[in-house]
């Protein structure tokens, strides 16, 4: 899984662990009031919260799965204002081509005459991006964005430009209307981190919903983090240690996702494709992450139950006849966690 940052030639030298401790209290801390200044915009949707900033702590892209109108493009805009970052924003369609993302060059002429080409950076040149609705975009189109996303870097006419430090992308995807769409292939959907599924808010969330968004007064969010900041955190994020009972429940879990894994449970033969070693990296990162947001100097089995869904159900699916029978990716993940953990 590819850093977010360059890094220079020298090596940092290594914190110890009274170091980590104190850089993760102190993390901790912060991090809560970056939750409580998202939870003051965005009602009911506390999972998806929490899994969006932990994809972003982890270093890396979300892919955000729900109908319209459940505050989806709303959370990336107040993530964006309370984690201090740059945000651009590109609305996805048939007709877009790479260079509305990338950029592209221009011709310019000089007062002496002289003609040269210049650079001007497209939407990607950003810290947060929101793919809105990235399956309507061609797939060369698509795959302009999710190279970037891969490298961190992009090539017009053989120069190279490197993107922000963070850059982290959230797309969108609505998963009712699948006319005039190009559903991402398998290996581009292991660029994103975690897919978020974003459900309907409960009763209570919707009552309160209602009655904050359609008076006179609206909340603002506020900025909490900086760039630098979040850098920092996602440094720390890989210092976290790991004990040897977490990697080895993460390593039988990912392979025991595969179709060649051990079926003495039975479930193995409803799986049609599984996640590969991204997959794993993908879990111990968002593990250490997602224990860094609840204030915790160490992942737990909690942590893994918690993110086996959101990290492999968009590496892995499920045989015709397993879909014949009613079972879903969710589904089986839900029942490989129950034996495998």
């Amino acid at each position: 899984m590819s850093d977010t940052t360059t890094v220079s030639d020298a090596a940092p030298s290594q914190p110890d662990d009274a170091d980590i401790v104190a850089q993760a209290d102190k993390a901790a801390e912060t991090l809560q009031d970056v939750k409580t200044a998202i939870g003051k915009v965005i009602y009911g949707q506390a999972d998806v919260v929490e899994q969006a900033l932990t994809t972003v702590l982890a270093g890396g892209h979300g892919l955000l799965v729900g109908v319209p109108g459940l505050a989806k493009t709303k959370l990336v805009d107040t993530m964006s204002i309370v984690l201090g970052l740059d945000a651009r924003r590109i609305q996805f369609t048939p007709d877009l081509m790479p260079s509305d993302i990338l950029g592209s060059e221009v011709l310019e002429q000089g007062d002496d005459g002289s003609r040269n080409f210049r650079f001007i950076k497209g939407p990607i040149f950003g810290q947060l991006l929101m793919a809105d609705e990235i399956n309507r975009a061609s797939p060369r189109t698509q795959s302009a964005l999710l190279q970037a996303m891969q490298e961190y870097h992009v090539t017009i006419a053989g120069e190279r430009f490197d993107l922000p430090a963070p850059f982290h992308v959230l797309a969108t995807q609505n998963p009712l209307e699948q006319e005039g769409t190009y559903p991402l292939p398998e290996a581009q959907l292991d660029r994103f981190l975690m897919q978020i599924d974003v459900l309907y808010p409960e009763l209570d969330a919707e009552r309160q919903i209602l009655l904050e968004t359609t008076g006179s007064f609206d909340a603002v969010p506020q900025a909490v983090l900086n760039p630098e900041s979040l850098l920092k955190m996602q440094a720390l994020v890989r210092s976290i240690p790991v004990g040897e009972k977490i990697v080895d429940a993460i390593l039988k879990l990912v392979r025991a996702a595969r179709p060649e894994g051990n079926d003495e449970d039975g479930l193995t033969r409803h799986i049609a494709w599984g996640p590969g070693p991204r997959a794993g990296q993908a879990l111990m990162l968002t593990c250490r992450a997602r224990a860094l947001l609840d204030g915790r100097l160490a992942p737990s089995m909690d942590d893994i139950a918690a993110l086996a869904g959101p990290v492999l159900q968009h590496r892995m699916a499920v045989t015709f006849a397993a879909r014949a029978d009613g079972i879903t990716v969710r589904k089986l993940i839900a029942d490989l966690v129950e034996t495998h953990l």
